[in-house]
């Protein structure tokens, strides 16, 4: 046999593309060529697989070897093209069975000693292979447990490339290698802190039930200290538990990461990049590889952006496309990679530089052009787009020793959001939605449930003044769905529209 093929995955963001790897034998000079638009490190796999080969006791054919990855116009990246290459350019000449070459896909990269080395993408490069009907994949025994959580697939961690060329039918030595280890893998993270630690903000804790419950994005404003980085690292712990179709992407986006990925995490995710991040951190990037940024990683969670005034302008203006899409995409010359970006944003930020202005009690330093200038990095259209926006104030010495009966425990809050989220999906079943922060705003205006004219009124009043754009009229419309559902009724009411009104602008009625 002459000409050989096999399977490979290229991966463009959180996308993935078979690609067939055929290797074919010709009578000229000697010579391996990698074509079909490889970059460098795909194009030096050719040593790689030679050396590989030779210490596993595996010859490669002494004539001109030509491997072609299909579609030539796709491009191909990194050196999980290894093993398919070289079991492709093997079963040129080995006695294999092709058949069984044909129908797998192989994915890892090659030591010189013939050893498979881990590689990141793994889960999202299985997902691939399983929803384009391969049912067989060959990964490094490193990968193995990650690979193992796509359901309906053969998976065969391999050692070494003679333990893959030995699974095919070819005649070769066991050698008894050491497999490669892997990196420590991401498991169950602790469980979440305490929300009943939160101690005289009953307020700001009814407001985070309230964001829980709907989906909603948060703004916190307050001094240093008043429990704003407490409150939003409590979120997770109140948060529904994934389930297996947005565990599995959140893993698959953990792998593309580099993370060893070994089980599915059930606790959404949460991310709090530091405010020196730049735009490609938040968002993702790379010169050739394009990897996920914060915003991706964040998915089925929590992005939370501390002290958020002190973030670059430019990197919280690129959170306005994925917060109305629930996508991000990055384009490359050439290329264009999409990660889901489906996210709760929580914003913190002081009032100012130094984080006393109308504190009382406290000596604010700044200039009163230091305070306008520092609030307007929160621009008007990122803030649009936040349904809820809460003041925080230090917690008194009286609050300090407040009843146990004045806490709300983080098993109690969560079980109140599992309520309230059970009622919104029952009401929505009908609909692409489950969460009221997702629900489109022609749909709650004019659709089958909206509110009575006269219940809406206070809304409408805000929108006449100029108080409330049109987005905003839509969010408060949301959070006061989410009010009725914490409360167990069927439909808002005005005075739920009026606290969504507070809890958006501040705004009585």
């Amino acid at each position: 046999m002459t000409t050989a093929r096999t399977w490979a995955v290229a991966l463009t963001g959180l996308d993935g593309a078979l690609v067939e790897v055929e290797a074919d034998l010709s009578n000229q000079t000697p010579d391996f060529r990698i074509i079909g638009l490889p970059d460098k490190a795909l194009g030096e796999a050719v040593r790689r697989v030679h050396n590989a080969s030779a210490n596993c006791g595996l010859a490669l054919p002494r004539r001109r070897l030509t491997v072609n990855l299909s579609p030539a116009s796709l491009p191909k990246h990194g050196s999980a093209f290894d093993v398919a290459i070289a079991i492709a350019s093997l079963a040129t000449e080995e006695r294999m069975d092709a058949a069984s070459v044909a129908r797998t896909v192989h994915i890892g990269e090659l030591g010189l000693d013939g050893r498979l080395r881990p590689v990141p993408g793994v889960l999202p490069a299985v997902l691939t292979a399983a929803r384009e009907g391969i049912r067989r994949v060959v990964v490094p025994h490193a990968n193995a447990p990650e690979a193992s959580l796509v359901d309906g697939i053969e998976v065969i961690g391999a050692v070494s490339l003679a333990d893959v060329a030995r699974w095919h039918g070819a005649e070769v030595e066991d050698r008894q290698l050491e497999p490669v280890p892997a990196p420590v893998a991401v498991g169950e993270p602790r469980r979440a802190a305490e929300l009943a630690e939160v101690i005289g903000q009953r307020e700001a804790v009814e407001a985070l039930i309230a964001a829980a419950a709907g989906g909603h994005h948060m703004l916190m404003s307050g001094p240093p200290g008043a429990g704003k980085t407490m409150l939003a690292s409590r979120l997770p712990g109140i948060l529904p538990p994934l389930d297996d179709a947005a565990a599995l992407e959140a893993a698959a986006i953990r792998s593309l990461s580099g993370d060893v990925v070994g089980t599915l995490v059930r606790r959404p995710p949460f991310e709090a990049p530091h405010h020196s991040a730049s735009i490609a951190a938040l968002v993702g990037g790379g010169s050739r590889v394009v990897r996920p940024g914060a915003i991706a990683r964040a998915t089925h969670g929590v992005l939370f952006l501390d002290e958020a005034g002190e973030f670059a302008p430019s990197a919280l203006d690129a959170l306005r496309q994925p917060l109305e899409t629930g996508t991000i995409t990055i384009h490359r010359a050439g290329i264009a990679a999409s990660f889901p970006a489906s996210f709760q944003l929580i914003l913190a930020t002081n009032p100012c530089p130094c984080g006393n202005h109308g504190v009382r009690g406290a000596n604010c330093v700044c200039a009163p052009m230091a305070v306008r200038r520092y609030l307007g990095r929160l621009s008007g259209p990122l803030l649009d787009r936040v349904d809820i926006e809460l003041a925080l104030t230090r917690v008194s010495v009286a609050h300090t020793i407040a009843p146990a009966a004045d806490t709300v425990t983080t098993d109690a809050a969560a079980a109140r959001v599992a309520e309230a989220r059970a009622r919104a999906a029952h009401r929505l079943r009908e609909t692409s939605w489950r969460v009221n922060a997702r629900v489109s705003g022609p749909w709650l205006r004019d659709g089958p449930l909206a509110l009575a004219p006269a219940v809406r009124r206070p809304l409408d009043a805000a929108l006449s003044r100029g108080s409330l754009t049109l987005r905003g009229y839509d969010r408060v419309l949301r959070v006061a769905w989410t009010l009725a559902d914490l409360a167990g009724r069927p439909r808002p009411t005005v005075q739920d529209i009026g606290q969504a009104l507070f809890m958006k602008k501040g705004i009585t009625t």
